[in-house]
């Protein structure tokens, strides 16, 4: 029996404020996090996630406040991203009504924090995001791992690095292409199913939706357990009835809200 394919709103916040861009640049309002939430729970999202996108950068921690209201009005998963620095953080970040917790750049500079959160809170509620550019050495494609917004190199392959946080105890890997962000010219489909095929944990393919048709391919051909969607719905595009009702054509299991009956 194949597994339900979740269908993930992502807000992106900056200054308490929900914002978009392309390839993590030219950002720009779309509205208030908490209304935003709770209209795309209303929709069908099975998942919302919530990214303070300025946080690392800014080198604070994530908006507690702001998790702690958009908590308390949704009944669906919440996941939280940005700035979450320890083990302790990420227990205020629980605390505060959040189902999971994201890192990206901490566990970069630090890859036994994944450990240590896995160990005290459980793989469920730990989220490895990684921010994936393609590039190329040594004559051969890669792709290679940025933090802080997209801003920092690393050095290290994303593939490689996605097989470690899976051992480290990462029970899921959120992977965003840097290069389809915001561009809406598809997912990364090889960078997701190269992922998809050295890890055990759920991926979600993250960065390049610019239709329904996008978020059935990389789910079908990615490899990917869920899809991660944003401006397209943000902007009226689409919705998230439209793209479920899509994938339910291509025989993909969904879920739909429950006043809602698939088509």
């Amino acid at each position: 029996m194949m597994l339900t394919r979740r269908l993930i709103v992502c807000l992106d916040v900056q200054g308490g404020r929900v914002v978009k861009g392309t390839r993590f640049a030219s950002l720009r309002d779309v509205g208030d996090p908490l209304e935003l939430a709770e209209y795309y729970e209303r929709e069908g999202a099975d998942e919302i996630t919530f990214l303070d996108i300025s946080a690392s950068m800014e080198d604070r921690g994530t908006l507690l406040d702001v998790v702690r209201r958009t908590a308390e009005r949704l009944f669906i998963p919440l996941t939280v991203g940005g700035g979450v620095r320890s083990a302790s953080e990420m227990a205020q970040v629980l605390r505060a009504g959040a189902d999971k917790v994201s890192v990206n750049s901490s566990a970069v500079k630090n890859p036994d924090m994944l450990e240590e959160c896995a160990e005290r809170f459980g793989s469920q509620c730990v989220v490895s995001s990684i921010d994936a550019k393609l590039c190329q050495a040594d004559g051969r494609v890669r792709w290679e791992v940025y933090t802080h917004g997209g801003s920092r190199r690393t050095g290290l392959d994303a593939v490689e690095w996605a097989a470690e946080c899976a051992r480290r105890g990462a029970g899921e890997i959120l992977l965003t292409s840097i290069d389809g962000d915001g561009a809406r010219t598809g997912y990364d489909i090889a960078l997701t199913r190269a992922v998809s095929e050295v890890v055990t944990v759920p991926v979600i393919a993250s960065g390049g939706a610019g239709n329904g048709g996008h978020v059935r391919d990389v789910l079908l051909n990615g490899g990917a357990d869920a899809a991660l969607v944003a401006g397209i719905l943000h902007d009226g595009l689409t919705t998230v009835g439209a793209i479920k009702a899509e994938l339910d054509v291509a025989g993909l299991p969904v879920r739909y809200a429950p006043e809602r009956v698939a088509p």
